[in-house]
């Protein structure tokens, strides 16, 4: 997959037109058609004639190539199980990540809940970070003009990405001018690399999932921290991949190596857009959906295994490669894939187990970029580390970063029950703070009785160690005060308390993230 600008180049725009940069120019002509024309109306595919057909749960139109026949279900009990505890990870988010990276793994390879999936892959990416850390620059990038060179290749992309899905069947229509919005703004926001055309699925598949700004920074982080390099002008960073998935295969499958070394395809005729693209377009969508959360997860070796998964199933014995005889019928395989090699439980399940890690890949990425530098000299894009999925990312972050622990939106009184408690409720417990302080308090206080004590018995102090007269006994600090909590003054209890008790609320302000 070529660079958009490079071979064919970008299309001057027309005479007596310009084109502003900004979702108005999208807008369409006064001889569009009427459905163009409505497209504001409702959703979509409604303002194209399609209010009658049937959509599937992921919005693609059913009869359609994006829709499906059989999918995988997840009984309703187990997905609000699952759901409960995305909701408790995102909700403490950085605690889990510093302790409990593998459950997070493992909850990744189970499949994020969909009511959560946006969310989930904001918080994978680093892309919440971003966003906070950045406040109002998607805005600012949205409202400039943009460069007239990107512009019209952008465009002229809309109407290819998900023509069957409810968000994008309208030209001109709310799917169009979001995903217009974000790759115009990357092209501003990295104005060396500008616009490559696999970058268009990525982006749609985040607007399905999220809003523009939100989906703006997950391709950033996209570009910048899983794939570094695979949409710059000269492709390098994809053709040292593709040796890399070579080198790999003959590991995996040698009959397969063997028969592709034999028919001397080159791997880019067959993984570009397998990866440029993260599988977008040729899975089928509960696959793609499921690569992408253990991809946001675990990295870029979620894309190689998926890819030698394909390669092994396809090409990986004798009687697959009777029908494979030359370099074409070979191709083609691999262009359409068995159905049954792409269906969700079998390939997410072969993904899992195929034994390729992160140290492989840099291995082997070290082995080739010495042959390449052998064979053709430095490369000419430097482009940043690759990272390996969302640990790496985290701890990468430079500096101190905003805690992504949200906080609460309810506060109940401290003498209310909560939903499901039985009995009469408890007042709040003290911590470790509270309990010195009042120690501190008693400890005071009774020195202070000590000391009038003293004085009315006259004694007299000696050095070292005074001691206290026997017919007065020593009085226990922690005992001097034996009120009990609940009976205590108000203003003597401590100002941390409301916040105390307000961690313990059950719903907060990170909930209305959700995109649904």
């Amino acid at each position: 997959m070529a660079k958009s600008p490079g071979e064919n180049g970008p299309r001057a725009p027309a005479a007596g037109g310009s084109l502003s940069g900004t979702r108005e120019s999208l807008a369409p002509g006064p001889d569009a058609a009427t459905a163009d024309e409505l497209s504001s109306l409702g959703s979509d595919s409604e303002a194209n004639g399609f209010a009658e057909r049937r959509i599937d749960k992921f919005g693609f139109i059913v009869g359609s190539q994006g829709a499906e026949g059989a999918l995988e279900e997840v009984p309703l009990e187990v997905l609000r199980q699952r759901e409960s505890k995305w909701l408790d990870m995102l909700n403490n988010w950085d605690k889990w990540m510093a302790k409990k990276h593998k459950k997070i793994r493992l909850r990744c390879q189970k499949g994020i809940p969909p009511s959560l999936r946006g969310r989930a892959w904001q918080y994978l990416s680093g892309g919440k970070v971003k966003l906070q850390q950045n406040p109002g620059k998607f805005d600012e990038l949205d409202m400039s003009p943009g460069d007239s060179k990107w512009l019209d290749v952008i465009e002229r992309d809309l109407h290819r990405q998900f023509p069957f899905h409810e968000m994008f069947v309208s030209r001109g229509g709310h799917g169009q001018q979001d995903l217009f919005r974000v790759l115009k703004a990357y092209t501003l926001y990295r104005p060396e690399e500008g616009y490559c055309q696999a970058q268009a699925p990525i982006a749609a598949v985040l607007l399905m999932h999220m809003p523009a700004e939100q989906a703006f920074w997950c391709l950033v982080q996209i570009c910048e921290k899983y794939l570094p390099g695979y949409y710059s002008e000269k492709l390098e960073a994809i053709q040292l991949d593709g040796e890399i998935l070579f080198s790999l295969l003959q590991k995996v499958s040698p009959v397969a190596h063997k028969h592709l070394s034999r028919q001397k395809i080159d791997p880019l005729l067959y993984m570009t857009e397998w990866f440029m693209c993260a599988f977008a377009r040729t899975l089928p969508w509960s696959s793609v959906l499921r690569v992408w959360d253990m991809f946001f997860c675990e990295g870029v070796k979620i894309i190689f295994r998926v890819g030698l998964v394909l390669l092994k199933h396809a090409l990986g014995s004798p009687e697959k490669l009777k029908a494979c005889q030359g370099q074409y019928e070979t191709i083609e395989r691999l262009r359409s894939l068995s159905p049954k090699i792409m269906q969700e439980a079998f390939l997410v399940q072969e993904v899992v187990e195929l034994p390729v890690t992160e140290r492989q890949i840099e291995r082997e990425h070290l082995i080739q970029l010495r042959r390449w530098q052998e064979t053709r000299g430095e490369l000419q894009c430097r482009s940043p580390p690759r990272l390996h999925g969302a640990k790496a990312i985290l701890e990468a972050e430079p500096g101190p970063r905003p805690t992504l622990q949200p906080s609460p939106s309810i506060r109940l009184p401290p003498d209310a029950l909560l939903p499901g408690s039985k009995g009469k409720p408890k007042p709040p417990k003290q911590n470790q703070k509270e309990q010195k302080e009042q120690q501190k308090q008693a400890k005071e206080s009774g020195q202070l009785d000590k000391t009038s004590t003293s004085s009315q018995a006259k004694l007299v102090p000696a050095v070292g160690n005074a001691c206290p007269p026997q017919d007065v006994p020593p009085k226990d600090p922690v005992h001097q005060d034996p009120a009990p909590q609940d009976s205590a003054p108000q203003d003597s209890v401590p100002q941390d308390s409301a916040h105390h008790r307000s961690q313990e609320s059950l719903t907060s302000q990170e909930s209305e993230d959700t995109y649904l």
